[in-house]
Formats: structure tokens, C-alpha cells, sequence
């Protein structure tokens, strides 16, 4: 994968595993995450001025299993990666599909810096308060580039819990993340509405669109 997606070079290996995911609807992994957003990014963003507006950080480096770990690290990888992108005073946000741990739960953390807004979507019940250390990491990650930037901490960062579709199973949250993604980028708006989608049936029916996506285009797969 070029630089553009996750502001490094980063490379992704597909195991058979990876593909059965979408084969037989299992929970995604980090593999398959990776590859859709570099799908997205092939796709819909490179060459266009959505490149300057949306950004992704990688799964693999940000996630429970490393912050509780070394949670200084996580941060300094957090601001290495905001620090990629240059004139951070443009709005623009900053995915990060999180994963719990230990193949857990993915949900959807999206940061705009030059507004000091957290955005937490997530396709099960509840907020951030669930994941203390990850609210921690992330606010500290932001705080440390503004001032690193030298940019004037105006407030305290503000997260917003944006209503989300439901799960109604227990594999499908990678999926929802992924979708979560693709529509805001459709949207093309920085400021996220608390309310994005109308209904959870219609969002669920074309969630078979990232697996056929995927296995149709099959070269962002065996090649990304």
C-alpha cells in the first residue's frame, strides 16, 4: 500500500483465513479491515481533494492489546501519524477503526484535530466510558501534536457519541466500522451529525456490498 493510506508504507499479507471471512461471514480481522480502507482509498479518494479531508490510521498499531501495554507508545505513534499529514489547521479527521483486543469488538473512533472533536461510533450499546484507556491515549495523542504544532489548546476535546445502526449478531461489528467509513466519506462532511443514518434494515441489507466488493475486485486483495 502507497503511503497516502496510512501516512507510512505499510504492506498487508491475505491468508486463506482472511478470505473466509468474507467467504462465510465470519468476524473480520485486521488483514481484511486494512484492505477494504486501502480499497476505499484506490477508489473513491486517491488523486481527488477527499485525500485531504479523510485519513487513516492502521488497526495493527492502535489498539487495547498495546496501550495497556505501553500506553506512551500508542501516543507517540498517534501523533507520529498526525504529524504525516502537514497543515493540520484544514479540517479534516482522522479514522481509527479500534479493535478491544484479542480479536475483540471494532468500533470507530474519527478525530478532527483544528476542532478538537472526537467522534465514537460504535454498532453495540454504550460510549467511550467503556474503554477508559483508549479515551486517554487519544486525548493525550491530540494535545501533545497541538502543541507540538504550537497550535493554541482553545478548549477541552469534546467526544460525541454519533447514533449508529445496531448489530444484531456477534460477528458483524468489523463490518459496520467499515460501512461507518465509506459513508462519511460519501458524505464528505467533517462534522459528523449525531444522526447519519435513518434506519438499521436498509444499513444491514447492503453490508453484503464490502464482501462483494472485495471479492469482485479481488486485486486490492491479492495485491494491496
Amino acid at each position: 500500500m502507497d503511503e497516502g493510506v496510512f501516512g507510512i508504507a505499510h504492506s498487508e499479507i491475505i491468508a486463506k483465513e482472511d478470505m473466509q471471512q468474507l467467504f462465510e461471514h465470519e468476524e473480520l480481522g485486521i488483514a481484511v479491515i486494512h484492505t477494504y480502507i486501502w480499497y476505499m482509498y484506490a477508489t473513491l479518494m486517491r488523486g481527488t481533494e477527499l485525500c485531504n479531508r479523510f485519513n487513516f490510521i492502521a488497526a495493527s498499531r492502535i489498539n487495547t492489546t498495546f496501550i495497556t501495554k505501553n500506553p506512551t507508545s500508542v501516543m507517540n505513534e498517534l501523533v507520529d501519524r498526525f504529524m504525516v499529514a502537514g497543515d493540520n489547521t484544514t479540517p479534516s479527521l482522522y479514522f481509527l477503526p479500534f479493535n478491544s483486543g484479542n480479536g475483540g469488538h471494532w468500533l470507530l473512533v474519527a478525530m478532527d484535530l483544528s476542532r478538537l472533536m472526537v467522534y465514537y461510533l460504535d454498532s453495540l450499546p454504550g460510549d467511550w466510558s467503556k474503554y477508559p484507556s483508549m479515551k486517554k491515549t487519544v486525548d493525550a495523542a491530540i494535545l501533545k501534536f497541538r502543541s507540538k504544532k504550537n497550535y493554541r489548546n482553545r478548549k477541552d476535546i469534546t467526544w460525541v457519541r454519533v447514533q449508529c445502526p445496531q448489530q444484531n449478531n456477534s460477528i458483524d461489528c468489523g463490518f459496520f466500522v467499515l460501512r461507518f467509513m465509506r459513508d462519511i466519506i460519501a458524505l464528505n462532511r467533517i462534522d459528523i451529525p449525531k444522526m447519519v443514518w435513518n434506519n438499521n434494515l436498509g444499513f444491514i441489507l447492503i453490508l453484503s456490498d464490502i464482501s462483494s466488493n472485495l471479492l469482485l475486485n479481488h486485486e486490492y486483495v491479492l495485491f494491496s
